[in-house]
């Protein structure tokens, strides 16, 4: 009867310091699958980072001079978890080989001598497993990939609607309002009234004044929600300074920190190496997140900007900004990026601008960090690799398939939740 599985699709590791055994495996069984064999572990190492995508089964003898086959296969799990592992022994190694199955080291033992059909089966019935199992991890991955997505997705394509429809209706009618405010003055000026019979000679002052800061702020919301929706991954990586970004952002912004009675103090030191990042997104990132920091910061807080570079397993450099204002309440940390999250108590001020600062970091490959307690301020830690990889949208669903697909645990969860 023909198999419905290719034997020869994947390739069996073998590792044995015994020659003979070596040679006569690959004799027996060279016709049925691809055979690697080496004669100790680190020769097994290697072949397996050479082969990792090769390799479907590995199998070893226990008794070897230096590091022993259970050893060896717990090494090998590392490199290659979806692997099938299979250990021979001697009758005398027995409970070796119990110990290590009970463990998850490996799928199976087989006891020397072997016979060739009772192992061709093995190793036939362990590599269907193999493939069986990549299979699955195949068709869950497409339904994971379609998930991944709409994780990344779904809130800012809500937004891309809701921005779009605001857009288009909600300016028409702001241009309206606006084009009748800008008469008010001249019509004041026609009218033959004398201001000071008036109740309130400010009254329409104070009108045209609060009518044009709300106009503004609908605007403004307008403008960040088609912004934040708007975020792609650069294309494009300059080396750029950081004090002279923070420099250009508190220029910028300075007006709107003396109107509301607010300091900064910017700690970055002169002699920090330049960042890769894409130079207008990155200066849209810094304005967006002082201007977060104003709304939310009462007259007479202060705003500490500081960084340091972080060398070693991870090359990063990492953005702190703090401030000493009210800080977030406990259950406040899920939301804090949500593009309606309140921090105070103004309502008519959203979290838009946190939104996109999490997007414009995340693109650059960094990470977002917020801290705080109640009452103790917000710190805010924007952390860019300084050799920053620019990945397309397929590698990085890729990148995170591959987390969940060797997650061990993750199919018992999968398998419980089905019962």
């Amino acid at each position: 009867m023909e198999s419905l599985y290719d034997y020869q699709k994947f390739a069996v590791l073998y590792v044995d310091d015994e020659e003979m055994s070596l040679k006569y495996f690959t004799r027996a069984f060279q016709n049925q699958f691809q055979i690697l064999t080496a004669t100790n572990a680190k020769e097994g190492y290697q072949l397996l980072e050479e082969h990792r995508d090769k390799i479907g089964l590995i199998m070893t003898d226990q008794r070897m001079p230096g590091e022993q086959g259970v050893q060896f296969l717990g090494r090998a799990r590392q490199l290659h978890p979806r692997a099938i592992r299979i250990l021979t022994t001697a009758y005398s190694d027995l409970e070796v080989a119990i110990d290590a199955v009970n463990s998850g080291a490996i799928y199976k033992y087989i006891t020397k001598p072997w016979e060739v059909p009772d192992l061709e089966i093995t190793l036939k019935r362990a590599l269907e497993f193999f493939m069986v199992q990549r299979e699955r991890d195949f068709l869950l991955s497409e339904k994971l990939s379609a998930l991944h997505r709409i994780m990344i997705t779904d809130r800012v394509l809500s937004l891309g609607v809701v921005a779009a429809h605001l857009g288009h209706y909600v300016r028409n009618s702001l241009v309206a309002v606006r084009a009748f405010l800008d008469l008010v003055p001249d019509r004041l000026l026609e009218e033959k009234v004398d201001a000071e019979e008036l109740r309130n000679p400010n009254y329409w002052k104070e009108i045209y004044a609060q009518a044009q800061t709300q106009l503004r702020r609908i605007t403004d919301l307008l403008s960040d929600l088609v912004s934040a929706t708007g975020m792609n991954p650069p294309s494009r990586l300059d080396p750029v300074d950081l004090n002279e970004a923070v420099g250009r952002t508190l220029e910028k912004l300075k007006g709107n920190l003396a109107q509301k009675g607010i300091a900064v103090v910017n700690h970055i030191p002169p002699g920090l190496p330049p960042i890769m990042v894409e130079g207008d997104g990155f200066q849209r990132l810094l304005d967006l997140l002082l201007k977060n920091e104003i709304i939310n910061l009462s007259s007479g807080n202060h705003i500490v900007f500081s960084a340091y570079h972080r060398s070693g397993e991870e090359d990063v450099v990492a953005i702190e900004v703090k401030d000493n204002g009210a800080g977030l309440p406990g259950d406040a940390f899920r939301a804090v990026f949500d593009p309606f999250f309140v921090r105070i108590d103004q309502y008519q001020e959203f979290g838009i601008n946190l939104m996109a600062c999490y997007f414009i970091v995340y693109h650059h490959g960094g990470k977002v960090d917020v801290r705080s307690e109640e009452g103790q301020g917000v710190t805010f830690t924007l952390t860019f690799p300084m050799q920053p990889k620019l990945d397309s949208p397929a590698e990085e669903e890729q990148a995170f398939l591959n987390r969940v697909l060797v997650n061990d645990a993750f199919w018992e969860r999968v398998i419980a939740g089905q019962h």
